[in-house]
């Protein structure tokens, strides 16, 4: 529930600079959100350790 209403408010923001012209920083605030989801999704894979020989 959380990741929505982060998301929605993103959307918001982004949507409000758009509508005041300010299009590229709407863009820019889209992108954060993808880099975050994507950093978060890459720290929760399981790790493998590699072995000495």
């Amino acid at each position: 529930m959380k990741k929505l209403i982060k998301k929605l408010e993103t959307m918001f923001a982004a949507a409000a600079y758009a509508e005041e012209g300010e299009v590229e920083t709407a863009r820019e605030i889209m992108r954060e959100e993808k880099t975050d989801q994507k950093r978060k999704q890459i720290s929760k894979r399981p790790r493998t350790q590699l072995k000495a020989q």
